[in-house]
């Protein structure tokens, strides 16, 4: 069972990095094309965005999965595969209606909603406030594309299909790239501002995850149909446990809603520079978090069938301590390395050294709260399993109200900075409660285990970091100037010794879960 949730995990971590790599090069190009602080342009995208990303995550990708994988899962075990595709339809059909009715809400009352995100400051500068208006009202389909998207991924890693779902969100980083570089510069044309190309980008985006699994889903028999029965038991199911699980959402939501409003009421840029920094702490998430709580929702979800807790509870507590192993020296590592890694992705064109000092600060701050959001996504859907909705939302709403009386607070004494540190201690505050309720609710999840892999994985990170740290300074030494070369060379460098240090410890300190994955990467390169 190790070797198979590495191995699946390794899957799905090789399509995600594939993705994450794709968006970072998204990200690169749009700060070269549209910078962060030198124009309104990003902080006027990055805010409407947030308005279909809040939908989404409402009700395309947080409740609609947790809700949904579990009971799907348990109809394809129960009744067969006839009566899973059935729900499959059942649900994008209640997804297309559903999500129907609030893309055309948001784009009628789009003004007031954009509104409502942004400072006086804000809306202060001319045409700013208009232009996210207009994007927000061109990327909102993109919510009913993406829960389309979502649900064929859902059936898809029921059925042990982990490698193309997991691609799939490439195709929008593919699609915003190409949108950057060949739809942006003939907007003008039409009278839309450049930026607008990158929000039919996005739309594209959306249109590409969809066909890029549909092939998959029918060679696996999958056929749809038009069919819609909100009576059916298995919807009534999924409904039953996506209602609170959406509360709990709101309440997140609300915190983002908070903490953009707040980010407004900083300088110009500090929107992008905090959504620029945590999209760089959100690729080890997607690459190992997320990688490791696809690979084990499948197996706990049959597992919670049985009720079968020692297996549940095995299952978890290797999620945990392969997460330890990853995502401990990822946070190390962003922290030490912030500013060189911000400076090499980003810093060119429109996007100033200037950005790149504020968006290295904002990333050294969100870093710690890597280990917390990669714990939530094991620890929350296993609840769900379960049939326990309750929990996680409960646990959800005292987080955020943890979150905001910090970041409230916070934002007076570091300013932006402190929205990215209230971000990360809430994502601890959350993954703690969660861990601790599922340790009652399991009878355990191998807590000296799981203490002695932190504890060692703790110990080859500090070794790890003051490697990266020393090379660092030893390669800005000889490298004073500021070009592409001596970017990479930095970057390069740091990392390479930084590895090669965690590498040793590991071995020195016995850590497993180091050993088996190297062993797994060396066996593939021997055959």
């Amino acid at each position: 069972m190790s070797s198979k949730l590495a191995r699946s995990a390794g899957l799905i971590g090789a399509a995600t990095m594939t993705s994450r790599v794709l968006g970072l090069v998204r990200e690169t190009v749009l700060a070269a094309v549209f910078g962060a602080s030198a124009s309104p342009q990003m902080d006027a995208f990055n805010v409407a965005f947030r308005v279909p990303n809040l939908l989404r995550d409402l009700f395309a990708e947080g409740a609609m999965t947790a809700a949904f994988v579990p009971t799907f899962t348990r109809t394809l075990t129960e009744k067969g595969r006839d009566a899973a595709w059935r729900l499959g339809s059942l649900v994008m059909n209640a997804l297309l209606i559903v999500t129907g009715v609030l893309v055309v809400a948001g784009i009628v009352f789009a003004p007031q909603i954009t509104s409502a995100f942004v400072d006086a400051e804000f809306a202060a500068v001319p045409g700013k406030l208009a232009l996210t208006t207009q994007l927000t009202r061109i990327m909102l389909p993109f919510l009913s594309t993406l829960a389309i998207a979502t649900a064929m991924m859902g059936m898809l890693n029921s059925l042990r299909r982990f490698f193309i779902p997991s691609l799939s969100p490439a195709m929008f980083n593919v699609a915003s790239i190409l949108s950057a570089l060949l739809i942006a510069p003939v907007m003008p044309r039409f009278g839309l501002d450049p930026i607008a190309g990158i929000a039919i980008g996005t739309l594209l985006g959306g249109v590409g995850q969809i066909l890029l699994q549909w092939p998959v889903l029918r060679k696996e028999g999958f056929r749809y149909q038009p069919i819609v029965d909100f009576r059916d038991p298995a919807v009534r199911e999924i409904l039953r446990l996506m209602a609170p699980a959406t509360v709990g959402l709101a309440a997140v939501q609300i915190n983002v809603f908070v903490n953009t409003h707040l980010a407004t009421s900083q300088e110009q840029g500090a929107v992008s520079w905090l959504q620029y920094a945590f999209r760089l702490m959100y690729l080890p998430i997607g690459v190992f978090g997320v990688s490791i709580a696809t690979a084990s929702l499948p197996d706990i979800s049959r597992q919670a069938v049985t009720q079968d807790l020692r297996a549940i509870r095995e299952t978890v507590s290797r999620g945990l301590r392969l997460m330890l192993m990853l995502n401990v020296p990822a946070t190390v590592g962003l922290m030490v390395l912030a500013h060189p890694i911000v400076a090499l992705i980003y810093e060119r064109e429109m996007f100033h050294a200037g950005d790149t000092a504020a968006t290295a600060a904002a990333l050294m701050f969100y870093a710690p709260g890597l280990l917390g959001y990669s714990a939530v996504k094991i620890a929350s859907p296993t609840f769900y399993s379960l049939r326990d909705s309750r929990t996680p939302v409960i646990v959800s709403v005292v987080s955020i109200a943890v979150n905001l009386g910090i970041n409230l607070w916070l934002i007076r004494v570091m300013g932006y900075r402190g929205l990215a540190l209230g971000t990360a201690f809430a994502a601890m505050f959350n993954a703690g409660v969660l861990l601790w309720l599922l340790r009652g609710r399991l009878g355990g999840l191998d807590g000296r285990r799981v203490a002695v892999a932190l504890f060692k994985v703790l110990v080859a990170s500090a070794v790890m970091g003051v490697a990266a740290h020393v090379t660092l300074r030893w390669i800005t030494g000889m490298t004073p100037a500021g070009g592409e070369v001596a970017k990479v060379m930095r970057v390069a460098g740091s990392i390479g010794v930084g590895t090669l240090a965690l590498a040793l410890s590991a071995r020195v300190l016995r850590i497993q879960e180091f050993n088996d994955a190297t062993a797994r990467v060396l066996r593939r390169f021997a055959r």
